[in-house]
This record gives C-alpha cells, sequence and structure tokens, in this order.
C-alpha cells in the first residue's frame, strides 16, 4: 500500500503521512482518496452548518439572550444597579382621573442587533421595590388654576431625580401623558395646564424633555399600550421562537407585495374596569367590511405602527384593534340597571296603581342579588327597596338589552365594529373585572372556563346572604374582597358573562382566556408599552452604521453569501457530485491499465519471475 501525505508550510512548516500499517483494510488508492476527500467534505458541511443555517456564533449569542431574556423575568425582581454606566432610565407620568404616578424604567444598552427591541424593565430600589409614586387627586382638578400644574407635579420628579444617577438626568427621556380625567376637560384648559408643564419643568429639572413629550392620550392609545406592555411581558415580540410556540401568519399592513411573515402569536387584552370596558388585539390579516361606513369606522378603531427602530424592517409592524366602551364597565352597567330598574318600577305604580318597591315591606324582587339580600337604590326622594332572588340565568337574560347589540356583522358592543377573531387559535387575558368576577369570591382565577364558571356563579347567587355573610367572616373569600363586592358579585358575574359571549361573540367553549390581576408577578401598566413604543428609535444609537447600510442595501441582501445558503447548498452537491464522477473515471482508466490479477504494480514492485513451460 502507498502513503497519504499532508503538509504545511505556514505558519510553521509540518509534515506527516499515513501509512499502509494504519489503513489496512483500505484496499485501493481510490477509496484512499475517497476517504480524504469525504473528510475534506465533512468539514465544508460543518462550515455550512456553522456559517449558514445560523448554528454559528451569532445564533449562539441569540440563543444565549433568548435565554437571558426568560431569566429577565426573575432576574428583574433585584434591585437596579445605578453603579452600571451601561444602564439607561426613561420617566412616564400617568396622570389619571384620581391621581398621579411616576414610573421609573431602565434598560441595559442595546446589543447594536436591529431585530431586536429594547429589554425595558422596571426600575427596582435596594429593597427590590418598584421605584413607583403616586399623588392624588388627578391634574384635572387643577383646571381653574392652571399655574399650579408644575408645582402639582414637582414632588413626583423630585422622588424619580433621587433614584437616577445625576450624571444620567440630562439624557433620561421624561414623558408626560393624561388620560381619562385630562380628556373631559374643555381643550382650553387642557391646553393651559399642558403649557404650565411645559414651561416651568425644564427649568426645574434637567431630564430630556420637549413639548411632544406632554400630551393627552386618547384611550385608543392607553390601549395599544396596554396591550404592548403584555405582550412585551409574555415575550411575544421576540421572534426567536421554539418548536412548540404558537406562531401566526402575517400579512403586513402597506405591504401587499411581500411575503407574509411567520412570528409568534400575540395576545389579546380584555379589560373591565368600573366605568370602561376595553378589548384589544392583533389583526394579522387584511380585513374586509361590510360597507363604506364601516370602513371609515374601522379606521378609527385599528391601530397600525412600527415597534422596530428601523422604519424599513417589518417584522415589528403590527395592525391592533382597540375598542373602548364607556358605561360598560362594572359599577358603570350596575348604576345603569338601577336607573332602569327605577324608572320602569315608577311607571308601572302609575300605570297598575300599585307600590312594589315603595316600602322594605314590598320589596322588588331582583334576580341580579343574591337571594334574600335587601338593598336600597335611588335618591332620598325615590328611593326602592329590592330583595334579591339570585337567579343568574334570569339577570343574565334581563342584562342583554343593555348590551346595545345590533343585527350587523362584524360588530359587537353597542353594534360597534370588531374584526373576526380565530376564537380556535387566539389567547386572551382578562383583567380587572374579568378576575375579580372570577377569583375574589368564586376562586376561580386563572383559565377560564365557562360551564364552571357559569355553574359556580349560579350557585352563589342562589345562596343564602346570611350564608354568604358567614363564609364572609370566617375569611373564605379574597382578602381583598369586601362587603360590596359580596352584594353586587351576583350582577357583575352575569355581566361579565354576557360581555364576554354575547358581546365580543366568544364562544362558550373558548378555553384560551386566562384571567389574571399580574404577569409573571407583577402588575403591567400601560405605562411600559408607551415608553417602549416611544423610545423605540433609540437603539439606532447602538446599531453601527454599516451594517444598517448592509441592511438597506438590494443586492448585498439579495446575494449574500449567508442569505442565499440554498444556492450555496445547492453549489456544493454539484462539486460533490463532480468530484465523484471525476474518481470513478479514474477508477475506471485505473482498472484498465492495472488488472486487479498483478498486485504486484500496487506494491511498486518489479515483475516477478514466470516459469515457462515448453
Amino acid at each position: 500500500m502507498g502513503r497519504i501525505s499532508f503538509s504545511c508550510l505556514f505558519p510553521a512548516s509540518w509534515h506527516f503521512s499515513l501509512s499502509s500499517q494504519v489503513l489496512p483494510r483500505l484496499p485501493t488508492p481510490s477509496l484512499r482518496q475517497l476517504l480524504f476527500i469525504g473528510l475534506v467534505l465533512c468539514l465544508m458541511g460543518l462550515l455550512y452548518l456553522l456559517l449558514v443555517t445560523g448554528k454559528g456564533h451569532a445564533s449562539w449569542i441569540r440563543e444565549e439572550n433568548h435565554f437571558h431574556r426568560h431569566l429577565a423575568k426573575v432576574s428583574d425582581v433585584d434591585a437596579t444597579d445605578t453603579s452600571n454606566p451601561n444602564l439607561n432610565y426613561g420617566l412616564v407620568v400617568d396622570c389619571g382621573s384620581s391621581g398621579s404616578r411616576v414610573f421609573v424604567y431602565c434598560w441595559p444598552r442595546h446589543n447594536g442587533n436591529p431585530h431586536e427591541l429594547l429589554d425595558i424593565r422596571q426600575m427596582r430600589d435596594q429593597h427590590r421595590k418598584p421605584v413607583v409614586m403616586k399623588i392624588k387627586p388627578g391634574i384635572s382638578e387643577l383646571a381653574k388654576t392652571p399655574e399650579k400644574a408644575s408645582d402639582y407635579i414637582y414632588p413626583l420628579l423630585s422622588f424619580a431625580a433621587q433614584h437616577i444617577p445625576k450624571n444620567k438626568h440630562q439624557e433620561t427621556p421624561l414623558y408626560i401623558l393624561c388620560t381619562a380625567g385630562m380628556r373631559i376637560l374643555p381643550d382650553s384648559q387642557q391646553e393651559a395646564l399642558l403649557e404650565d408643564l411645559r414651561t416651568d419643568i425644564p427649568v426645574h429639572f434637567n431630564f430630556l424633555f420637549s413639548d411632544s413629550h406632554v400630551e393627552v392620550i386618547s384611550g385608543k392609545q392607553e390601549g395599544v399600550y396596554a396591550w404592548i406592555g403584555i405582550n412585551f411581558v409574555l415575550g411575544r415580540f421576540n421572534h426567536v421562537h421554539n418548536d412548540g410556540e404558537a406562531v401566526v401568519e402575517v400579512h403586513v399592513p402597506g405591504s401587499e407585495q411581500q411575503e407574509a411573515l411567520m412570528r409568534k402569536r400575540t395576545a389579546g387584552v380584555l379589560d373591565m374596569g368600573g366605568v370602561s370596558t376595553q378589548i384589544a388585539y392583533e389583526v394579522p390579516k387584511t380585513v374586509s367590511f361590510a360597507s363604506p361606513q364601516q370602513e371609515e369606522v374601522a379606521k378609527n378603531l385599528l391601530a397600525e405602527f412600527n415597534l422596530g427602530c428601523d422604519a424599513h424592517r417589518t417584522e415589528h409592524v403590527y395592525r391592533v384593534y382597540v375598542s373602548t366602551f364607556l358605561g360598560f364597565g362594572g359599577n358603570a352597567a350596575r348604576q345603569r340597571y338601577e336607573e332602569s330598574v327605577i324608572r320602569n318600577t315608577t311607571t308601572q305604580n302609575k300605570l297598575l296603581g300599585q307600590h312594589t318597591g315603595e316600602t322594605a315591606a314590598s320589596p322588588l324582587l331582583d334576580p341580579c342579588l343574591p337571594a334574600d339580600l335587601q338593598d336600597e337604590i335611588g335618591p332620598s326622594t325615590q328611593k326602592l327597596y329590592l330583595r334579591g332572588t339570585g337567579d343568574f340565568d334570569t339577570c343574565r337574560r334581563i342584562l342583554q338589552p343593555f348590551l346595545n347589540l345590533t343585527n350587523e356583522t362584524l360588530t359587537s358592543l353597542s353594534g360597534i365594529y370588531q374584526p373576526a377573531i380565530d376564537y380556535i387559535h387566539s389567547q386572551f387575558y382578562g383583567f380587572s373585572e374579568f378576575y375579580y368576577c372570577t377569583e375574589d369570591v368564586l376562586r376561580m382565577g386563572g383559565d377560564y372556563n365557562a360551564s364552571k364558571y357559569a355553574r359556580a356563579a349560579k350557585s352563589y347567587c342562589s345562596t343564602q346572604w346570611k350564608t354568604l355573610r358567614e363564609r364572609f367572616d370566617s375569611g373564605l373569600y379574597a382578602s381583598h374582597a369586601d362587603l360590596h363586592r359580596l352584594k353586587y358579585q351576583c350582577f357583575k358575574s352575569a355581566w361579565m358573562y354576557e360581555v364576554l359571549h354575547s358581546g365580543f361573540s366568544f364562544p362558550a367553549n373558548y378555553t384560551n382566556l386566562k384571567t389574571a390581576l399580574l404577569v409573571y408577578d407583577k402588575e403591567v401598566q400601560w405605562t411600559l408599552g408607551a415608553i417602549l413604543y416611544r423610545t423605540r428609535f433609540l437603539p439606532l444609537r447602538d446599531i453601527p452604521l454599516e451594517s444598517l447600510k448592509g441592511v438597506h442595501s438590494h443586492w448585498r441582501h439579495s446575494f449574500s453569501f449567508v442569505n442565499n445558503h440554498y444556492l450555496f447548498l445547492a453549489c456544493f452537491f454539484i462539486v460533490l457530485l463532480s468530484i465523484m464522477l471525476y474518481l470513478l473515471r479514474l477508477r475506471r482508466i485505473h482498472r484498465r491499465c492495472a488488472p486487479s490479477s498483478a498486485p504486484w504494480l500496487e506494491e511498486g514492485l518489479g515483475s516477478p519471475t514466470l516459469p515457462i513451460n515448453l
């Protein structure tokens, strides 16, 4: 047998060879060559896997970032390290109707990958508590004295300034966003309050603050911010997904010519407060409208936005439906119901000459109150006495007209347009009353099951009020449940059920709703979504200019070695096939020139002496 030799002259000269003793089982030189070529091809294949299919260094970095992003759900309860010079900060002041709160957020330096968002978290003090401060009343109470607005907000900003390193103040963005309380004020009073803030805050604080950083946001904006915040905490904007995770095909708004994207399915949000109810969810595909009027309405309910830092990229473009229904919150619905009861009972008493409900001895029977509970409603001049009968099904039926439903397709409460929901594959989170109604007394928070919920609510309603009070005094209900919750749980249970299933048309067998108070053990405010959206361009500071040029270059994007791995793979197999055909041809030539009956040719020996018979 021959030898296979390897040599290298740089960086240092070396040489070694494999003798026939090392390769005793290879009968022909061509097979040894095949072994050598196979080794080279294996190395080339490994190189392909590392560089092309994304299993190389960049992929390891992505997987490590993905791992750390999941760790963040645990680690962000640690105290914030303010000595870290690479940590950035941001402030959002939520000016609500009953008070104002300042939230301090922080995030590490962006990793330079334009595909990823900032990793924003709520700042925590040395005791691991969120850095939040609230003051009362709401800023709208200063409508007649707008010059006091900056004095009103001063304690919040002073509190935040104490927690943020002073050398970071000038690069810390500050946003003051006002909600429901300010919306009901006349435009002139709104502008007077905002102007005082714009003028005085830069005098006292060195935060990154401009005129556009203070405004009254709409209910639609607030809903979008809440949707962003929840999905960010759930990790739905991280598009590196694992097997088994739900994905959805998305048609990016305004780019019908492009191929559809496959990315993680986002979660919808249901929120029922005391006054209003809100729904928000992604509409992944282009929607159609029954009429031009419906299309015009839909424009005000569909929000299209790009969460990414690069306007030319579409992987973070979302189309979200948001609708807020005033008067459909739990307390507001009860008030509307009581006003209707008083109005109808008064009219009926006059027509029939009756006195139902006018005294405690002749109360009006109310199916939406627990059995035998006595209650009084209405003003003192028109007081009405009620006694509960605890009939859950009757209560549901009585409440249906208060949903203001219509016969039009693709509509919900009050006939408002609602795009079709993929109920089979969608996922929703229910907050506020959706959680309180299921958890406070029924103890069923979490995964929602309509039939179990209805049975539990029916049982609660029909239970005697005396028994419910005994259970309450024994501490069988949630710690934050009070007598008001106990009295109106039956009504609110029926109202929530009807809003969900009759108003929003969720099927009775829907199993992908989770009712929650916290997400990953923390309260998720719309302010998180607000700062995510408003700081979305900040990563541009940390992304090298050349990488952006490479992203925008159509030629480089189309013909780059890494992106066109299918072309590389085809060339790889063509070369492999050519080498194999060449080796087979050499072997055939070798066999014709050197028959297998002359092994001495392979050994390089002289011709043996052959006997000659005459």
